[in-house]
């Protein structure tokens, strides 16, 4: 009998509010290593809440458990979560430093990298590997780039800040089909690596054909589960998030 794997990620329970508000209602799901998992949903769904509570950046009910390989996520904070667990965030927005040059973006993300120069010289000669046309502007202004641009500079600076976990919100906001599709050939070399990646993502067909797993969230509740191949099949998904 095979060896059952263990998740790298398991979230259990996890409550987020807002003052009064309850944004997600229990949900509980789990990432194995070297996975591409998505969590798809309309807008409002939790979708955001939950990334950032992974990452530490909003308070979580009193029933909530999260741990990652094995650590209890809920015993660090937001700067640990990355410099020692290794878990990477890509928000929503990019929260790129506009008046900074690509390269300096970049430089700052090595802040919580305890690793010698020669290994963080191999991961910014990956990223532009990655995305040539990062290198090519290495020294233009991050707010004067086009959208599609500065998401694969986002993308980029998680890549050099942290690479054991890497979460992604709304990757694909934004972006010219062509762009798009450079991106997500580029987030599957990034999987490739080894880095895990969780997606969250309002383009539920891009993200299903992109992912191995999915979980649907709705008015934050998750209510469906399972491979990605099954959700792009179910009339429910299909209704609500496929265009029939």
């Amino acid at each position: 009998m095979a060896a059952e794997r263990t998740p790298q990620l398991v979230v259990e329970n996890l409550e987020v509010y807002y003052g009064a508000i309850k944004a997600l209602h229990g949900i509980s799901f789990h990432v194995y290593p070297g996975e591409i998992v998505t969590i798809i949903g309309a807008n409002g769904a939790g979708k955001t809440s939950t990334l950032r509570a992974i990452s530490r950046l909003v308070k979580v009910g009193p029933e909530t458990r999260m741990t990652f390989e094995g650590h209890d996520l809920l015993a660090y904070p937001p700067h640990k979560v990355v410099s020692e667990l290794g878990i990477s965030h890509v928000p929503e927005g990019r929260r790129l430093f506009g008046n900074l040059t690509v390269w300096e973006n970049l430089q700052l993300a090595t802040f919580a990298r305890k690793d010698p120069p020669e290994v963080i010289q191999r991961d910014f000669d990956m990223v532009f590997d990655l995305f040539p046309r990062l290198a090519e502007r290495r020294n233009q202004r991050a707010g004067t780039m086009s959208g599609g641009e500065q998401q694969m500079l986002a993308v980029a600076r998680a890549l050099i800040t942290a690479r054991r976990m890497m979460l992604l919100d709304e990757p694909s906001m934004g972006l010219a089909p062509k762009l798009m599709q450079e991106m997500f050939e580029a987030l599957k070399e990034i999987n490739k690596e080894g880095t895990t990646i969780l997606l969250v993502e309002q383009n539920a067909n891009m993200a299903l054909r992109f992912a191995q797993r999915g979980y649907v969230l709705e008015t934050g509740n998750l209510v469906l589960e399972g491979p990605s191949q099954d959700l792009l099949a179910n009339p429910r998904v299909k209704e609500a998030y496929l265009g029939g």
